[in-house]
């Protein structure tokens, strides 16, 4: 990640402006403050891309929160390509303080180089295929899949860099990372499965009450854990493990994969900083 970072420093230097993408289901924990920092004097645009499977009140939310900012931002479901024609716009509204810099010096329609980043598996090759109408660069449902930069040229006059999906060093806030690891931005490895599983099970109780209960056919009394909802899950699944009892491991892990598929629903992690 530190040699991805120092890379990414250098290749500023060849482009107009930062497309940064970002999991539509957490807008804030899923933004690098390093991007931030690099990205200063430059055009940026930020793309909330799996707005699919993200709450979609909650998606207007924060697009009007980022435009109240004086960012460009767009929420697509980068895999629809219908959805990617109001990049070139605005791209271009993004870089017009230096494209009309370059207008002065006699520079005209020149191309727009844009650096595409983000972290890791928040879909940025799916995004430039799309954008390319081919297969341009690798993708893959784990992170780590792109390992360098890519030159990719499209027509109407935007290139595009691909970059490896960078991580911070370390999480201030440790809920981001417990966030990045619930969509899957982040190895399973690094948080215990089931222990994680309860803490989405609370946020969904907290916040989207009746989401479990709708798909999994339990009850979400006030009298019962977040652990007990897990065993309910491995119950109804019929998750049954030799010797009696039932596999809440296993529960954990179909619990995952349904809400990163958005088979459990559409979900928000963030809040808005009015909210907390």
């Amino acid at each position: 990640m530190t040699r991805a970072k120092r890379q990414m420093q250098e290749d500023l230097k060849l482009v107009d402006m930062i497309i940064e993408l970002v999991d539509a289901r957490v807008p804030v924990s899923g933004r690098n403050p390093d991007i931030q920092e690099m990205g200063k004097g430059r055009g940026r645009l930020i793309i909330l891309n799996k707005a699919d499977l993200a709450d979609e009140d909650r998606t207007k939310a924060w697009i009007a929160y980022y435009r109240r900012m004086g960012m460009q931002v767009l929420a697509v479901d980068a895999r629809q390509k219908a959805e990617l024609k109001r990049i070139r716009p605005l791209a271009e509204e993004a870089c017009r303080e230096k494209r009309e810099r370059d207008a002065k010096r006699g520079i005209r329609n020149r191309t727009i180089r844009a650096m595409v980043c983000g972290i890791p598996n928040v879909g940025k090759s799916t995004f430039i295929n799309s954008l390319a109408g081919r297969s341009m660069a690798k993708t893959g449902d784990k992170p780590g899949v792109t390992r360098g930069k890519q030159w990719i040229h499209l027509s109407g006059g935007l290139d595009l860099m691909d970059t490896p999906g960078i991580l911070w060093p370390k999480f201030d806030d440790p809920e981001a990372g417990e966030k990045l690891a619930m969509i899957g931005s982040i190895s399973s490895d690094v948080y215990e499965g089931e222990e994680l599983a309860w803490k989405l099970i609370g946020f969904l109780r907290m916040s989207y009450p009746g989401a479990l209960a709708d798909r999994y056919h339990i009850e979400e009394t006030p009298d019962l854990a977040d652990a007990d909802l897990l065993t309910g899950i491995a119950e109804k699944r019929g998750f049954v493990v030799k010797g009696g009892g039932v596999s809440t491991e296993r529960a954990a892990r179909v619990l995952f994969d349904e809400f990163r598929s958005g088979k459990l629903g559409r979900f928000t992690l963030d809040r808005l900083p009015e909210e907390t």
